[in-house]
């Protein structure tokens, strides 16, 4: 079953919720990046979070969530965006993609300790506004509880996210989320219910193996809510690099840089952090960059 995410709204409680089942998305990543178990959760959950905040995105918006952390991981980021009405797109990576740690106390992932202390950064961006950038310091570095903590302090929103990734070193059994955001003017008894609801939630990992359904993941947090202005979107991997993207940078470098490359070496390439697609231009494609400006 393709990947998908489910938004609504349940206005008796005052709470916008979204579910999504992102398991060919984080295989995709995965694979493109060789991603070992440790570094697969890890990315295959910020880039579900990514996904979950796709769904109040409009337009040519776009979300970017980047960690920095001191462990072996160090860098991690994932973007997500519309590709149109009914699909979302989003990709992810980390600067290290062969971490594998011990399973933890829990039996469970040792994310945090690959990911270690430092700090989560949101920007929202679009093509005709300031980008907004929020920063918070990582609580636990499990990731749902940060985006949790970053939504609270640097929007004001109390809110519950659960992640998860199952993995193994051949490849990705289960991957999604969920996510439910306090309305303006909500009732502190339903936000109090919400958190009992989501701390009694089995792992979402074990729900979506039970049953990959985006809509039912959603119903497990709501509970008997009624449901409105529901919205489904396909999820799919996609990446923004283009060699015309490529270009722009090589012409931000300057006639003498581009000169000197053309000089020292006939192939520079340079490949997308995201996707890994490598993108080659020839001494002479240097030139004539360089009879652009």
């Amino acid at each position: 079953m393709p990947d998908k995410l489910v938004a609504a709204t349940a206005p008796e409680a005052g709470v916008a919720l979204a579910a999504a089942i992102t398991t060919d998305l984080v295989s995709e990543i995965r694979n493109r990046h060789d991603l070992w178990p440790t570094a697969t959760a890890a990315v295959g959950r910020l880039a579900t979070g990514a996904a979950l905040f796709g769904a109040g995105l409009k337009g040519n918006e776009r979300i970017s969530l980047q960690i920095a952390g001191n462990g072996p991981l160090a860098t991690l980021a994932a973007d997500s965006w519309l590709l149109d009405e009914r699909t979302a797109a989003a990709r992810g990576y980390t600067r290290y993609p062969r971490v594998d740690l011990p399973i933890d106390s829990r039996g469970k992932f040792d994310v945090a300790g690959a990911i270690g202390s430092g700090s989560l950064q949101v920007t929202r961006s679009s093509d005709v506004a300031k980008p907004y950038v929020g920063v918070v310091p990582l609580r636990s570095g499990e990731i749902a509880d940060d985006i949790a903590v970053y939504l609270a302090q640097s929007e004001q929103i109390p809110s519950v996210v659960a992640l998860g990734v199952l993995a193994n070193p051949n490849g990705v059994l289960a991957a999604g989320g969920i996510i439910a955001r306090a309305l303006p003017g909500a009732d502190e008894r339903h936000l109090a219910e919400l958190e009992r609801r989501a701390a009694q939630m089995p792992p979402v990992t074990q729900l979506i193996s039970h049953r990959p359904d985006a809509e039912a993941l959603l119903r497990e947090l709501a509970g008997n809510w009624e449901l409105r202005a529901q919205q489904v979107f396909d999820i799919r991997f996609a990446c923004l690099c283009s060699r015309r993207r490529v270009e722009s940078v090589l012409l931000a470098m300057g006639v003498e840089e581009l000169l000197q490359l053309a000089s020292e070496r006939e192939l520079t390439e340079a490949t997308c952090e995201y996707c890994k697609t490598t993108y080659a231009f020839t001494a002479e494609d240097l030139r004539e960059l360089v009879a652009r400006l």
